[in-house]
């Protein structure tokens, strides 16, 4: 039997605690159902672990990275100023050498030197945690909307949350309070208005300008989707002309972060809506999390951050139509397989 090298011992591990990606997986899985020693490390590290699997993750604080950059660039102020009044200090000390000034000069400068490079290199790892944690709080946001899908679905006899549609209504119009519904969003307000889900949770915390309704019970009532695109920061399946009228669990996609077609939508709802795909709009990634991919959340309940816009399952856009270059905001998916969040 080939004893294991480092590298894979730390593979193992790494895949025990969750922290592989998907190739490392699948090489993790081949080590420990080909090799012994690698199967025995696998089941102590889990026989290990297994009381940890009950403890639910604490979110890191949302203002913890800003307080900790805020304090870094308040010392790095701070150093700037008091380099500013040595300097004076030892201009206004006519009477020490030149040697001596350029001594002091030399250690002031190089101290605030050190510091700036410190500020420098803490920053970056700081902004990368804020990400990480707002990734995470985006996920737990998806969870609590399907749960209030799931609590919606059995008040009503198994049925999504849904408004009658009519085939070639403008799904873009977010926002509109008209009788007709325009709106792809108008199906998820149900949630709102019946206190499935809390407003907050549908602004993605990585995005800046998202705002969160205000509203008492009866105003909200008084709504019929939500008051405008800031408010909802997340893109729904749309279906196709025969819709979906009853809940199915399993991998089938239902919501994600913002798609990025659909970031900027016009404000007069009496005008048209006409988008045509380049190659940008075709590679980017939402908004939401800085382009580096987006989280989805499926049938099951499950959620997944990708940093493509294709999940494992199925190679196929979640944010384009098949087939589809023009958009005129009134399109729907031809087929189930044809996957299409909008807007």
């Amino acid at each position: 039997m080939t004893r294991l090298s480092n590298p894979q011992k730390q593979l193992l591990f790494d895949y025990c605690i969750g922290l592989t990606t998907g190739e490392q997986t699948t090489e993790a899985e081949r080590l420990i159902s080909s090799n012994d020693e690698a199967a025995g490390i696998h089941s102590k590290l889990s026989a290990a672990l297994a009381p940890l699997g009950g403890l639910r993750p604490e979110t890191c604080p949302g203002d913890l990275a800003e307080d900790t950059i805020s304090r870094l660039n308040n010392l790095a102020r701070s150093s700037q100023l008091r380099l500013e009044q040595l300097l004076e200090a030892e201009e206004s000390q006519t009477t020490a050498t030149k040697s001596r000034l350029w001594w002091n000069l030399g250690r002031t400068v190089a101290a605030a030197a050190v510091i700036v490079f410190i500020v420098g290199v803490l920053i970056a790892p700081l902004n990368f945690a804020r990400q990480k944690s707002w990734q995470h709080q985006c996920q737990m946001q998806l969870a609590r909307i399907f749960d209030g899908i799931s609590q919606y679905s059995s008040d009503h006899d198994g049925a999504l949350p849904a408004v009658a549609t009519v085939a070639g209504d403008p799904w873009w119009k977010v926002g509109s309070q008209g009788k007709e519904n325009y709106s792809n969003t108008r199906h998820i307000w149900l949630l709102v208005k019946g206190k499935y889900v809390e407003p907050s949770d549908f602004i993605c915390p990585g995005r800046k300008k998202g705002r969160v309704i205000r509203l008492g019970t009866s105003e909200i009532n008084n709504y019929n989707d939500f008051p405008g695109r800031g408010y909802v920061t997340y893109s729904f399946r749309i279906s196709g002309n025969k819709g979906d009228k009853k809940s199915s669990a399993g991998r089938k996609v239902l919501i994600a972060d913002l798609n990025p077609l659909f970031e900027k939508l016009p404000n007069d709802y009496s005008g048209q809506f006409l988008l045509k795909l380049n190659k940008d709009l075709l590679a980017i990634n939402s908004i939401n999390h800085n382009r580096r991919g987006q989280n989805v959340l499926f049938g099951d309940g499950s959620y997944k951050f990708i940093k493509k816009r294709h999940t494992d399952i199925s190679t196929d856009d979640i944010f384009t139509l098949q087939g589809t270059d023009v958009y005129q905001g009134v399109e729907v998916p031809s087929c189930e397989a044809d996957v299409f969040l909008a807007p």
